[in-house]
């Protein structure tokens, strides 16, 4: 499945409400669907905005990689933030659209599946600094420690979400083992051969953050942003 943030020229997000007659009718979600069978994950976003809001959309920015178990199913979704789309969004599957700030989709009644999407709308494009409001860069080493980890993740939460915590990485295996013990965010500082970042990314479900790269070029391998940390 494929889920759309989309952002307005006020920075603004839409969300729509499932209509009555569907699972979990009335909650609030991002726009997407479901992917046909052999449909990349940008063509079927692309498709599924077209077909549920009337909308042509520019190139998306991958943002993340969810797996969310449901007591019936589970749902996998590839998420991507568009800035980009011409037309005026529509619910052509008759499903109510709301445009919400910042404080207003946090506070939103959203899927449980979507709910993970809100914290990471908190990182930048860039990484400019390595702390901010809503996250923070730390080693990789770091994230070995399951008891201090646990430790900075309840502290200082940020408007009642706790800030996302990035694993600084030399490489794909440092990256890969970052996030499998907890790593919200993967920053490299090192850059890597396209091909072996597509393939990292590919296989990285949290955003990663790119070396070397233009934002453009990053997006189409599949990484949130670049790390522009120096």
């Amino acid at each position: 499945m494929v889920a759309a943030v989309l952002i307005d020229a006020r920075r603004r997000v839409l969300i729509a409400q499932r209509p009555a007659g569907k699972h979990l009718a009335g909650a609030w979600e991002f726009p997407g669907g479901k992917l046909e069978p052999g449909e990349a994950p940008r063509a079927g976003l692309a498709r599924e905005l077209r077909e549920e809001l009337g909308i042509a959309v520019g190139p998306p920015r991958p943002l993340l990689r969810l797996r969310h178990r449901y007591p019936s199913r589970e749902v996998l979704l590839d998420i991507f933030v568009v800035r980009r789309f011409r037309g005026r969004p529509r619910g052509l599957d008759g499903q109510a659209l709301r445009w919400c700030d910042r404080a207003a989709l946090e506070a939103a009644d959203l899927l449980p599946a979507d709910r993970p999407i809100v914290a990471a709308l908190k990182l930048p494009e860039r990484l400019r600094r390595s702390r901010a409001a809503g996250y923070r860069v730390m080693r990789a080493r770091d994230f070995d420690n399951g008891r201090a980890l646990k430790s900075m993740r309840e502290r200082g939460p940020t408007r009642g979400l706790a800030p996302l915590l990035g694993a600084a990485c030399r490489d794909g295996a440092e990256a890969e083992a970052a996030a499998a013990a907890g790593a919200d965010f993967i920053a490299l500082v090192a850059a890597l051969e396209p091909g072996a970042l597509a393939a990292l990314c590919s296989r990285v479900s949290v955003p990663l953050f790119a070396r070397g790269l233009s934002l453009e070029r990053a997006w189409v391998l599949g990484a949130s942003g670049v790390n522009a940390l120096v």
